[in-house]
């Protein structure tokens, strides 16, 4: 008797084991994909350029995917014009983001109209100046339609 509920009790614990890991799995790729979504907007389009932009190096593409009034937020700061950031710290940023590797943890974006909102977390790693660098990052970025195609209006950054 006491063998035969031992092999009863490891059929039933047997059958539901791969139900729980497949459980697991459903829901793992369910909240990776709420993770990312709209990621195919041309408004999230736009900023996958300018990240592109930013991390190769390429000022005239960074530079034409910002509106002309651009206004970036970082560490307290604010730039308050495309120039501005192109004369300032763009140069600087592609420098660093050149240096490290950043791995897209996350990235929403949602289009309303001629408005859109993007949410984007990253986890960068590497060394910069001599200095380890392990963190994730933050980043909210308004884009608007304007003359038919979308630029990048307002920026913050965190980390």
């Amino acid at each position: 008797m006491k063998s035969y509920k031992l092999l009863c009790f490891t059929v039933l614990f047997s059958a539901l084991v791969p139900t729980a890991y497949a459980h697991d799995d459903a829901k793992k790729a369910q909240i990776k994909s709420s993770m990312f979504i709209g990621v195919d907007t041309m408004a999230a389009k736009v900023v996958q350029r300018f990240h592109q932009a930013l991390k190769s190096g390429d000022k005239v593409t960074a530079r034409q995917l910002l509106a002309d009034d651009v206004q970036i937020f970082e560490g307290g700061g604010v730039e308050r014009s495309a120039d501005e950031y192109a004369s300032h710290h763009m140069l600087s940023d592609m420098k660093y983001l050149a240096a490290v590797n950043s791995k897209t943890l996350e990235h929403n974006v949602k289009v309303m109209g001629n408005t859109a909102v993007s949410m984007f977390r990253s986890q960068t790693t590497g060394m910069f100046k001599g200095k380890e660098r392990n963190y994730q990052s933050m980043e909210t970025l308004v884009l608007e339609k304007q003359q038919g195609e979308w630029k990048i209006v307002r920026i913050h950054w965190s980390n």
